[in-house]
């Protein structure tokens, strides 16, 4: 696992190749990111499927509820079939940009 921190957001980027491995790891160390607005980069999985997307749901909204956001990066994935839950998006690029829409729908009182 390696984890960059930008302004308010942390990309977390698995380094392990195996999703259930990465999220025990992320949630066991969730207090130490619950602040910031989260990233999860699962670039290098070429062959994720819509369950190993969903364990990320719980985590999701549990940060959500802190008001924070949460992002999954995933390439080569089906983005209409992903969960109404969960944001997940094919770039890095694209998920900072949807963290400063939140950012600022949040400054709005939205």
């Amino acid at each position: 696992m390696k984890v960059d921190q930008k302004g308010h957001t942390i990309t977390i980027r698995d380094t392990q190749g195996n999703v259930n491995s990465f999220l025990m790891t992320v949630t066991e160390q969730y207090k130490s990111f619950e602040k910031s607005n989260i990233i999860i980069d699962l670039l290098m999985h070429k062959e994720l499927s819509l369950n190993d997307i969903k364990l990320f749901i719980p985590i999701s909204k549990q940060h959500k509820k802190a008001k924070k956001s949460f992002v999954v990066v995933a390439d080569d994935f089906d983005y209409n079939a992903a969960p109404n839950r969960l944001i997940v998006v094919p770039s890095l690029l694209e998920a900072h940009d949807i963290i400063e829409m939140d950012e600022i729908e949040r400054d709005l009182g939205f």
